[in-house]
Formats: C-alpha cells, sequence, structure tokens
C-alpha cells in the first residue's frame, strides 16, 4: 500500500487548498488518517485527525478553518484548508491506519506536500 499526497501549492493569505492522500495496492479500506506539518527546524505537528465513525479532532492552531474527510469508495482523504495563515506555512503529510486485504490494518505515511502561504 502507498500514499500520495497532492494538493499543495503556493496560495496567498486568505486562500484556500485541498489537501489530497490517495492510498493505491491492495488495501480494503482507510480506517483512520491524520495530516501533519512540519516547518525546518520543528517538529512535526499533528492538525487533524479523523476516526472511524467521522470522529474528527482538530489543533487549536487550525480549529474553524480545516476540515479533514475520508472517502473510501475513492480510497482516498481530505484536508480542506480555509483562510489560510502564513503560519499555516509547511511541509504537509499525509497518514493512515488502512485495512488490507490480506488481513490486518497497518500504519503508512505519504510523501510531504508543500504549503506555501503568503502575506
Amino acid at each position: 500500500v502507498q500514499l500520495q499526497a497532492s494538493g499543495g501549492g503556493a496560495v496567498q493569505a486568505g486562500g484556500s487548498l485541498r489537501l489530497s492522500c490517495l492510498a493505491s495496492g491492495s488495501l480494503l479500506s482507510i480506517n483512520t488518517m491524520g495530516w501533519y506539518r512540519q516547518v525546518p527546524g520543528k517538529e512535526r505537528e499533528l492538525v487533524a485527525s479523523i476516526s472511524r465513525g467521522d470522529n474528527t479532532n482538530y489543533s487549536d492552531s487550525v480549529k474553524g478553518r480545516f476540515t479533514i474527510s475520508i472517502d473510501n469508495t475513492k480510497n482516498a482523504g481530505y484536508l480542506e484548508m480555509n483562510s489560510l495563515k502564513p503560519e499555516d506555512t509547511a511541509v504537509y503529510y499525509c497518514t493512515a491506519n488502512i485495512r488490507s486485504v490480506w488481513g490486518g490494518n497497518f500504519p503508512y505515511w505519504g510523501e510531504g506536500t508543500l504549503v506555501t502561504v503568503s502575506s
């Protein structure tokens, strides 16, 4: 199974971006997903997560502006980011716990996608 994150780019403050995380390979479903972000010199920070039953959690810094979701019909998860601020600039990573066709649930990480917000 592989995770591919995409959708990053450059945007002005106040703008929006939608990050996608596509799972491919021998999977049955995405159980849970999280989006992290990291800036140089700082630790990776969890900004949003979603679990079974669509239970979501957000960091205080993005609450009310970001929305996380999973669409298992497309083997994908999303992070909708609105009202972006310069401090949202970071490399964003998705991680997911995935149900394998071979049985069992396993964690995976995607490559990062860069989000740059200018003032």
